[in-house]
């Protein structure tokens, strides 16, 4: 066996050992719990809810074996975490309809549905659209936003 070879298979020995170790948390007792949390952590929390117990364990495991966060991605979860609020990129995949969702919208006493086939992928009565947008002007007869046609977002800002 090659070195690299080695490395590579010592690496991929490395990655399964950890996700067993995760994965096996919740089946362990208590006292081993405790005592993982023992090795990894200065001091006990005022609760013992095992499910964020392990959360916290799965983290430091894995932190350890292939290492922390950099500091810029920690910071932007961290302010993620305080204000709720996720950047206009993330917001927008958030957004991202997953295949199989159907959208449905009466219109003119006619009900108008629609299947997202993929990215910028929609099927409206057996043809195919890259936008709701096109297909809220097909139905509409007029510009619409496709996202607001079919009730996925607001059609004014709202306040906060």
């Amino acid at each position: 066996m090659t070195t690299h070879a080695h490395q590579t298979h010592a690496h991929q020995s490395k990655v399964i050992s950890i996700a067993a170790q995760v994965a096996q948390l919740p089946h362990l007792p208590m006292s081993n719990i405790w005592a993982l949390w023992d090795e990894h952590f200065d001091e006990r929390p005022q609760h013992h809810h095992r499910t964020w117990l392990e959360s916290r364990l799965a983290y430091k495991i894995q932190e350890k074996a292939f290492g922390s966060l950099k500091p810029t991605t920690r910071r932007k979860l961290e302010e993620i975490g305080e204000t709720g609020i996720l950047p206009k990129r993330i917001q927008s995949d958030a957004d991202r309809l997953l295949p199989g969702t159907m959208l449905s919208r009466f219109y003119d006493d006619e009900e108008h549905k629609v299947v997202v086939r993929g990215v910028r992928d929609f099927e409206y009565r057996g043809q195919r659209f890259k936008s709701l947008t096109a297909i809220a002007r097909r139905i509409a007869g007029c510009p619409w936003s496709g996202p607001a046609f079919f009730g996925l977002k607001s059609t004014k800002k709202e306040s906060v």
